[in-house]
């Protein structure tokens, strides 16, 4: 046993005089450090379809900040009792104007955040719902910590597409594709806003999944009083977006904006089936007409909105020709409270056209009967004066603009059902003489 005891102590000494021979000096230990840590890599040798694309659009999505003014009773700092109403606020006891009373107050807030892409000089790209309600717009950009301010010039709800203009702005546009072109299978890089401000500029990187879903919207009234389900032409990716990444840019490996990140699908969906990975951006040929209209309005200095409408209303001058300017129709108003279709949003609230004279301006320009008329000048009618007042603007020789609703078998329908195909068409009267009385 002491035999043995004598080997292990000689083995574990010679152990301990091996280790103690072979150990590196602090220097030598730090120069084994410098020789892991210290490394380098060549961004030149770097491979990827990504990383020109990103470098080349990325500084031109930018973050857009919704702003809304909220108003509130001073009474209570809490919403709630006091806040927005209280008791009184929909009558009510007594006509209070919140819990207590207490003087009204109006105050700002950040009400939702989203993404843009610049599409042209000043010019940004986004989805109306990110803009929606807003009482005022900004722009955040990646090389600012600046905000500018914005201003929405056009928008299409139904499509969920809307543009901005932002005078300040000193950024490149990006090149537009042609979402016609996409192939299933192709690569899909979304640049956005997602959550925060924080996080601005994330890129994610996809595929396109499939091309041309057919998505059914929300339930939108237009600002006519019209009902309708949108069904929009989506592009499907597995790229990821998130809150705060609506309106920014899903471009392809050439830098081209091909699309606008619009939703996902996430959680359970479908019987509680979990759902990953699909998201849908708006086709950019979907938005190349509103960017059309856009562009023309900058540089033509008209930066107001592409209402354009029209003109009507009976004569009153029963003489032998019009001295004054007139359309040669009789009309009646159709309202919500008139006209069940306008109640239920079926039709559009405006200006029925009852009768079109013969060889009137309004027969000339092609105007019928049961047409209703929703603009005059740009102008929404919601009572004959609006087209009175649009013809005593004008003279003989003028040319107007009137923008009408028509609809299939209005005059026979008995319920919603029986109403056919209805559109929004613009006419071009032209305001000639004629005989009032033939």
């Amino acid at each position: 046993m002491k035999k043995i005891t004598s080997i292990l102590l000689t083995l574990v000494l010679l152990a301990s005089f091996s280790l103690s021979a072979f150990a590196m000096t602090e220097e030598e230990a730090k120069q084994a450090a410098q020789a892991v840590v210290n490394t380098t890599t060549d961004p030149a040798l770097v491979t990827s379809p990504f990383i020109n694309v990103i470098a080349g659009v990325q500084n031109s999505v930018v973050g857009i900040n919704n702003y809304q003014t909220y108003t509130y009773s001073n009474y209570n700092p809490y919403y709630g009792f006091g806040g927005f109403g209280g008791f009184g606020g929909f009558g009510g006891f007594g006509g209070y104007d919140g819990y207590g009373s207490g003087e009204r107050e109006s105050a700002e807030k950040l009400a939702a955040t989203g993404s843009g892409v610049i599409v042209y000089k000043n010019l940004v790209l986004t989805n109306f719902h990110v803009v929606q309600d807003a009482t005022r717009l900004t722009v955040s950009t990646l090389v600012s910590e600046d905000e500018y301010a914005a201003t929405l010039i056009s928008y299409d709800e139904a499509a969920d597409l809307a543009l901005i203009h932002v005078p300040e702005l000193a950024l490149p546009a990006v090149p537009l594709g042609d979402s016609d072109q996409l192939q299933v299978g192709e690569w899909a890089l979304c640049i956005g806003n997602p959550l925060m401000e924080e996080l601005r500029g994330t890129v994610t990187a996809g595929i396109v999944s499939a091309i041309d879903r057919q998505i059914d919207s929300n339930t939108t009234t237009d600002k006519y009083g019209l009902k309708r389900t949108v069904t929009n032409s989506m592009i499907q990716i597995d790229a990821a977006i998130n809150s705060g990444n609506s309106g920014g840019g899903m471009f392809n490996v050439l830098g081209q904006l091909m699309g606008i990140p619009s939703q996902k699908y996430s959680g359970s969906y479908f019987s509680g089936s979990s759902i990953e990975g699909i998201g849908l951006c708006i086709p950019i040929n979907t938005a190349k007409p509103l960017i059309s209209e856009a562009i023309v309005s900058i540089e033509t200095g008209e930066l107001t909105e592409n209402n354009k409408s029209g003109k009507s209303v009976p004569s009153t001058n029963p003489g032998a020709k019009n001295s004054k300017p007139a359309l040669g129709i009789s009309v009646h108003a159709v309202t919500n409270t008139n006209d069940y279709f306008v109640y239920e949003g079926a039709l559009p609230g405006g200006i029925m056209i009852d009768e079109v004279q013969k060889n009137s301006p309004a027969e000339a320009a092609g105007l019928m009967p049961y047409d209703i008329i929703v603009e005059v000048d740009g102008e929404i009618t919601n009572s004959t004066s609006v087209i009175t007042q649009a013809l005593n603007n004008h003279k003989i020789g003028d040319t107007l603009k009137v923008k009408i609703y028509r609809v299939e078998n209005y005059e026979n329908a008995k319920s919603i059902s029986d109403l056919g195909e209805g559109e929004y068409i613009d006419f071009e009267v032209e305001l000639f003489e004629f005989n009032i009385n033939t």
